[in-house]
């Protein structure tokens, strides 16, 4: 694979503010894959213009001789997985910013060299990376009392390692991610449960500011202003009831409800429901 590079999304200037869904885990070809439940999510996005959503991984059950799952209490072969999963999100397919791979996916293609995540983005037409993605987010206008300056958000997703069990273990793992990629929002899937958990990191101001003495004399040296940013930690949740290898090996059922995550600006409708007053800001529903 090439190293990583980054997707770069500029969205209308009519936006003032951007709904995100970060959509994983649906396990299609899993008897407990709840069908209604994603239903749910995809109308949603469908009737909002200023909504998008990504994919990140798992979105097949795609099990193997050698998974947790049982490769014969499938659905449907991994093939015609695909195949749903294509024309599910064929409607919304432009609402899409971006898709990665899962560990069921990637199971398939250490097995047989057969890439179905990168499948499903060809028929999409829309940005893959397995590994992760890094996106650049701009929509809007008047950032930094710009007219035409778009406001940009940066997020980074992969679909997550491990099989941590409780809370507080999985949302680790999106805070390690944190560590690697500097990013305004973080999203990480794979333990089927929901987490939001702001941090905050002191980013130094490239611009610098006179300093003078009490005689008024210009030294030599200058200074900057540091400032807080916040950064958003985000887990998504799974379309997949409780039962089969999840309920056999004592995993908790998965959260069933999607997290929107909501991008922010000045002019949004929704800035006066919050004390704070930053540039712009990321909220998370869930």
């Amino acid at each position: 694979m090439n190293e990583i590079t980054y997707i770069a999304w500029k969205l209308p200037e009519e936006f003032t503010e951007l709904f995100l869904v970060p959509m994983s885990d649906l396990h299609k070809g899993n008897p407990f894959f709840s069908e209604k439940h994603l239903n749910r999510t995809t109308e949603y996005i469908a009737s909002k213009p200023n909504v998008r959503y990504v994919l990140n991984g798992d979105m097949l059950e795609a099990a193997t001789k050698t998974s947790k799952s049982n490769v014969f209490a499938q659905t449907e072969a991994p093939g015609k997985q695909a195949a749903w999963v294509k024309k599910h999100f064929a409607p919304i397919s432009k609402q899409c910013l971006g898709l990665t791979s899962g560990n069921h996916e990637n199971a398939i293609y250490d097995t047989v060299g057969v890439d179905l995540c990168g499948e499903i983005a060809d028929a999409l037409d829309r940005p893959y990376r397995p590994e992760g993605m890094l996106l650049k987010i701009s929509f809007g206008g008047g950032n930094e009392r710009h007219a035409t300056a778009p406001y940009v958000f940066w997020t980074y997703m992969t679909h997550g390692w491990g099989g941590a069990r409780t809370p507080g273990a999985k949302a680790k793992k999106v805070e390690d991610q944190s560590h690697y990629v500097t990013a305004d929002l973080h999203i990480m899937s794979h333990d089927h449960v929901v987490n939001v958990a702001p941090t905050v990191e002191l980013q130094a101001d490239r611009r610098t500011y006179p300093v003078y003495d009490e005689y008024e004399d210009e030294k030599e040296w200058q200074s900057g202003t540091v400032r807080a940013k916040r950064v958003m930690l985000v887990k998504s949740n799974a379309y997949l009831k409780w039962g089969g290898y999840a309920q056999r090996l004592g995993f908790p059922p998965s959260d069933l409800t999607s997290p929107l995550i909501v991008f922010l600006t000045p002019k949004s409708p929704m800035w006066s429901m919050f004390p704070e007053r930053p540039k712009q800001a990321i909220k998370v529903i869930v």
